[in-house]
């Protein structure tokens, strides 16, 4: 346990001296009695023993944890919360700027994934991934649905499109978002890490992955591999169709290119892995992405402040020291 004001401990010397007074007084007391019972002043009662000592002993217990509520202690303390995690995989490549859909693939992708984002609920986390001829990580899991946003905004087209890349990086980026590495330096040879064991799939329902992309894969590695590596791990990809399998004519660096919706493609990934193939057009059917997301409850252990349970305690142990003694002595310590 630790103290946000560790000064304010300093108060506690204050209760051994009060203990040491109260001591002091009841000897000062027995001494009054014994002499004046020599006089024959004081005539022989009723023995109350311990008992008289017990509203002062609750008293300087409640003074005690009331001083170390004033220092704020907080402690580490295991709290379950029910969470779920969804990747957007986002296509970035050079394809996305055309403009078979309104005004580009690249917007109507946006305008979708902001859709989606938005009817999230507070226990959902979303991670961003941004994949062309490589994939990267650029929003970590969170719930803070404007961050999301805005880095969603932030995406233009860059060059080619590796459907693998993006797989594999929304799957580390889960793997980190539950495993975080250590905040400190070590030049220890990491150990191996274990293969993980192959599940069902779609086992591991609390995350999934998002693949919003037009489907045309042309880098590599394979992209059947990668959607492999999700579905051992038992993680559901989702693909969303960007574009139309019409298709339409693109200038890149001086040359026309024709490129169109491989449907084919994203179908096939998203059944490997337990998931479901939607079309960007059709964007209420996003919707049954998270309709399937089944959140799970977790226990994570958080430095937390306890100062209202120290200062609960301490009232509620005041009030029977109060109680014993005027239900025992007609009167407050």
């Amino acid at each position: 346990m630790t103290f946000i004001w560790p000064l304010m401990l300093v108060a506690l010397v204050l209760v051994p001296l009060l203990i040491a007074l109260y001591i002091w007084k009841q000897r000062q007391r027995q001494q009054l009695i014994a002499r004046n019972s020599s006089l024959g002043f004081v005539q022989g009662g009723r023995k109350v023993g311990f008992s008289r000592h017990l509203p002062p002993l609750l008293f300087m217990l409640a003074l005690t944890i009331l001083t170390l509520a004033l220092a704020r202690p907080e402690t580490v303390i295991t709290i379950p919360r029910i969470e779920g995690m969804v990747i957007l995989a986002f296509d970035v490549s050079g394809s996305m700027a055309a403009e078979d859909l309104q005004p580009t693939r690249m917007d109507a992708a946006k305008a979708a994934a902001e859709s989606f984002v938005q009817r999230q609920p507070p226990n959902v986390k979303v991670g961003v991934v941004a994949f062309s001829d490589s994939g990267f990580s650029i929003q970590t899991p969170t719930n803070v649905k404007e961050e999301v946003l805005a880095t969603l905004n932030r995406m233009t087209p860059q060059a080619g499109t590796s459907l693998a890349s993006g797989i594999i990086a929304s799957l580390n980026t889960l793997y980190m978002a539950q495993n975080p590495v250590p905040s400190y330096y070590t030049n220890l040879t990491p150990e191996p890490t274990v293969e993980p064991t192959p599940m069902p799939r779609g086992q591991y329902v609390p995350s999934v992955i998002v693949l919003l992309t037009d489907g045309e894969n042309t880098s590599d590695p394979d992209p059947f591999e990668a959607a492999q590596l999700a579905a051992d791990r038992g993680v559901r990809v989702y693909t969303v169709g960007i574009g139309s399998p019409q298709g339409a004519d693109l200038e890149i660096e001086g040359f026309t290119v024709h490129t169109q919706l491989d449907e084919g493609t994203l179908q096939q990934l998203s059944a490997m892995t337990g998931g479901t193939y939607f079309n960007a057009q059709s964007e209420e059917e996003l919707q049954e992405i998270y309709d399937n997301l089944s959140p799970q409850l977790i226990f994570k252990q958080e430095k937390t402040e306890v100062t209202s349970l120290f200062a609960g305690l301490g009232i509620f142990i005041l009030l029977v020291g109060g109680l014993v003694s005027l239900l025992w002595f007609g009167r407050l310590p």
